[in-house]
């Protein structure tokens, strides 16, 4: 029988052993018809890690969901836990209960979030933010005396979430496919694809957007509208960052109308953006939060919603509570791997590092923007995306299962991990990678996408 706990590289005979077992007893998260294999990983250290044969592979993506922000491996964090397990593993913060872990971290996140975002409620990851939000803000306008205000207004292309709730606000059409009826009182409106000006009828994308948002507003109805839900910068539609008058102008209009406004930075908050929180820095202005991932580099499942005191004071204070949350909620073990997460991110100074790494990745991919298959390349901090076309100037995608084809080269032939999105390669590593390892991410991706035609095919080496 094969070792459960080895680490070291498996003979090709037990290599696939586990891949069987995998096929047998695992239902992957978004795996399509287009990717049926399976690729088992068992160590990771800074921005590599190796499959269970021993080949190690250069990990742009951050774990593969945007999260690696201070590598792999790092035995800080892993002290951290063992540390914390070995003092109190869990204690709930039901009630008047309470850990120190949770209460430290509160306190922490209240410190890093801008304006009077100091109240915390805390999740196991992204879609149970998104969820406790709109339970938030519903709960809000009830205790203002509105329990009218239940529609929340979310976007086309922007990702909040797989749950029911989550998935409903979600905007993309296969997060909904055969799973209705989904969450009602929900409404979308386009975002923000500079590049994309096709979609906008020639006018200026924000004046377009805008105007979509007052007619949802005035169809609704005003009072009837709890929140609006939206990401700083889109993750799941590639790396897009809006046009600078948009967040402002969307703020201003939601604020007219009492209408609340929830920042979505689960991929973009705690440095993957180059700031710690993309909404402070580009008008959004938000009464809610919602973060994940980067909290904890991914070495321990945590969100957390942040929200304004009077938000958080009119749902759980006086006579009322909240009647939410999960066993999990504020998990001591998970809440110390994510102070010394914290302690990292500032100590190493890598929410500033992340600029730099995303300008190193543009840099090296300029040559590539010259080929007839990309349309476009987008780089906001540590994130970036480079659209693929058929024609340059129609701005039509390439069909996804090229992009795939391309990153399976990528992988298979250079040992660099990407991720599709569409038509979109995105990347987002560890906010540790070296220029070495930006230099050899880009020229492979380069080195691939230069034998990708516009029909589809990927011409041999």
């Amino acid at each position: 029988m094969m070792s459960t706990t080895s680490t070291a590289p498996l003979t090709a005979a037990d290599a696939a052993a586990l891949e069987d077992l995998d096929r047998r007893h695992l239902i992957h998260p978004h795996q399509t018809v287009l990717r049926p294999g399976r690729h088992v990983f068992s160590r990771g250290s800074g921005s590599t890690v190796w499959d269970t044969t021993g080949r190690d592979y250069l990990d742009m993506m951050g774990g593969g969901n945007w999260l690696a922000q201070v590598g792999h491996g790092r035995p800080e964090l892993a002290q951290a836990s063992a540390d914390q397990t070995g003092t109190l593993e869990f204690f709930s913060c039901w009630r008047e209960y309470s850990n120190d872990r949770a209460v430290h971290l509160a306190a922490r996140l209240a410190e890093l979030s801008p304006g009077d975002l100091n109240k915390v409620f805390f999740t196991s990851g992204g879609s149970e933010g998104t969820d406790t939000a709109v339970k938030i803000v519903r709960r809000y306008h009830f205790e203002q005396g509105n329990p009218e205000r239940t529609w929340i207004i979310g976007r086309y292309g922007s990702y909040h979430g797989s749950t029911l709730g989550s998935g409903s606000v979600t905007g993309f059409d296969d997060m909904q496919y055969a799973v209705g009826p989904t969450l009602p009182h929900i409404a979308k409106v386009g975002s923000p694809m500079p590049y994309h000006a096709e979609l906008y009828g020639g006018q200026d994308p924000s004046d377009f957007l805008l105007r979509e948002l007052e007619e949802t507003i005035a169809r609704i109805g005003a009072d009837r509208i709890a929140a609006m839900i939206g990401e700083p910068v889109l993750g799941g539609a590639g790396a897009i960052a809006p046009p600078a008058d948009y967040w402002p102008r969307v703020r201003e209009l939601l604020s007219a109308h009492g209408i609340l406004l929830v920042a979505d930075e689960v991929i973009t908050g705690f440095g993957r953006s180059g700031e710690w929180f993309q909404s402070a820095h580009n008008g959004m202005d938000p009464d809610v939060v919602i973060t994940a991932k980067g909290i904890t580099s991914g070495y321990a499942p945590l969100g957390a919603v942040l929200m304004r005191d009077d938000i958080g004071s009119a749902i759980s204070g006086g006579d009322t509570h909240f009647f939410h949350g999960h066993t999990y909620y504020g998990h001591p073990v998970a809440a110390a791997v994510a102070l010394a997460n914290l302690d990292l991110l500032a100590g190493e100074k890598l929410v500033e590092r992340a600029s730099a790494v995303g300008e190193r990745l543009a840099r090296g991919l300029a040559p590539a923007a010259d080929l007839p298959v990309v349309g476009d390349i987008r780089q906001v901090g540590a994130m970036i995306g480079v659209e693929l076309v058929t024609d340059r100037a129609t701005r039509e995608n390439l069909p996804n299962p090229a992009v795939i084809a391309a990153i399976d080269e990528l992988q298979d032939v250079h040992g660099v991990l990407v991720r599709d999105y569409g038509s979109t390669v995105v990347m987002g590593p560890p906010l540790v990678l070296t220029d070495e390892e930006a230099d050899r991410a880009t020229s492979a991706l380069v080195e691939v996408l230069s034998r990708l035609g516009t029909d589809g095919t990927l011409r041999s080496r």
